[in-house]
């Protein structure tokens, strides 16, 4: 057999890496559920036709197909889901007399979106979403309290800095309709395109597509422009001289969102209110945020979210929501890779319990047995040799101590800095950091990784 060719946007990690992801997965499990998030895992298909609903992602789904299907069964009508929200709607709706409202949620799984792949987007990667969903009605404080759950996740992990940039549907369009802007929707989609193109190319467009007169287009990049880390951006929007009552609204909402997540003071989180995000998914309705890296600005946003008034339906009952995504395989393969994070050892073992002699193995698996009945993670060595031999084993898997067993006595060494001292395998325990493999980060910063 040929040696495999790796699939582009498939990424696989190795064992240290992986350390680094599950660590920062039951970090984020963690925080989820110290705020009383209940975790559910969806099943990774979904009908084609709920997929595909949207219209604008038909070609990055993936479908399934059985390979011995006759021709008169097509595909099955099934998909891999692409993300986390449309697979939530659908459990939601399935399961409703069954869950309690409001039901906060969250979920951290693969997802599969046929897309180019490149740094950050991935054919398949993980995300961890956390949302709160009513029934027919959801008060906004749950917008806040969402907001701030993620603030609080994030702020935890072991990356570098980011910023959740903040701002509100109803405060955008309101401005808008205060302003008279013949198309609101087509007006929002086109500020949203402000990261990617020069803003006289976006004033074009508002007036091309949007229909706005080349004072209103200004008026709309004056909005756009504000982005401050209080609630000041208040004050600045009522200098422009619009006025209406949805803006009073989004105003209000936005700055509660502003001054609820940055209260308390975070070591790796700030918050700005920025009037330039506008997400242009026609669902959200409220709150949007939109998360961003230092040093990782070419990725643009790692995490986002809002609020949607109209998560699902069934006729008859309506579930609003509020929720905020972070892309876990987004955010740290990049990391992985410029070597910014790390995980310290390979394995999980902490003891490499070295074997004298082949007649005497079983003295090391009893040895073995004492340190894992107490939660200690150990591996036996696989052979006989010299006990230097097996020292350099130890290392090269990165286990911390070797333990030696003895008729007169055990032993456990340190091959780090060489101490050794007598040791019993029903008492001794290992430092609390070399228990279980950590995340290591470098010291070094982010832009240096860069260079």
């Amino acid at each position: 057999m040929s040696k495999p060719t790796p699939l582009s946007g498939f990424p696989e990690l190795l064992p240290a890496a992986r350390v680094v992801e599950r660590e920062v997965i039951a970090s984020l499990s963690r925080t989820f559920e110290l705020h009383g998030f209940a975790n559910i895992e969806t099943r990774v298909v979904e009908p084609l036709d709920r997929l595909a609903k949207g219209g604008e992602i038909d070609k990055e789904i993936y479908v399934l197909r059985r390979l011995q299907a006759g021709d008169e069964e097509g595909d099955a009508g099934l998909a891999l889901h692409f993300d986390l929200t449309v697979p939530f709607a659908r459990y939601v709706l399935e399961h409703a007399g069954h869950l309690e409202f409001p039901f906060r949620r969250f979920q951290i799984q693969p997802a599969w979106r046929g897309e180019r792949p490149q740094e950050g987007r991935y054919r398949q990667f993980t995300q961890a979403d956390v949302d709160i969903v009513g029934k027919d009605e959801l008060p906004f404080h749950h917008d806040v309290e969402v907001m701030r759950v993620m603030v609080d996740a994030l702020d935890a992990l072991p990356i570098p800095p980011v910023s959740f940039q903040f701002n509100n549907r109803k405060l955008i369009q309101g401005f808008y309709r205060g302003l008279g802007m013949p198309d609101v929707t087509t007006a929002i989609r086109t500020i949203d395109k402000l990261d990617k193109l020069p803003a006289e190319r976006v004033a074009e467009l508002l007036v091309s597509d949007a229909g706005a007169t080349a004072e209103q287009a200004r008026r709309c990049l004056e909005l756009a422009t504000i982005r401050v880390a209080d609630t000041s951006f208040v004050e600045q929007v009522r200098a422009l001289g619009v006025e209406d009552e949805l803006l009073d609204e989004g105003l209000a909402e936005l700055a509660a969102v502003v001054e609820g997540c940055a209260a308390g003071g975070h070591a790796n989180v700030t918050v700005e209110a920025n009037l330039r995000i506008a997400r242009g998914l026609d669902y959200y309705t409220g709150t949007v945020v939109e998360i961003f890296m230092a040093g990782y600005e070419r990725l643009k946003s790692v995490g986002g979210g809002g609020r949607y008034d109209a998560l699902a339906s069934d006729g008859r009952t309506t579930y609003p929501g509020v929720g905020v995504s972070f892309g876990v395989s987004r955010s740290l393969i990049p990391l992985l890779a410029d070597g910014v994070l790390a995980g310290s050892r390979a394995v999980p073992s902490a003891v490499l319990v070295a074997v004298v002699d082949e007649e005497s193995r079983s003295v090391s698996t009893a040895v073995a047995g004492a340190l894992r009945a107490r939660g200690i993670p150990c591996e036996v060595a696989a052979s006989a040799q010299k006990f230097g031999k097996q020292i350099r084993y130890a290392e090269r898997r990165g286990i911390p101590y070797v333990w030696f067993p003895g008729a007169a006595g055990h032993e456990v060494k340190d091959i780090r800095s060489g101490d050794q001292e007598a040791a019993d395998p029903a008492s001794w325990i290992p430092p609390d950091e070399d228990l279980r493999p950590q995340v290591v980060r470098s010291s070094s910063s982010t832009e240096e990784k860069k260079q």
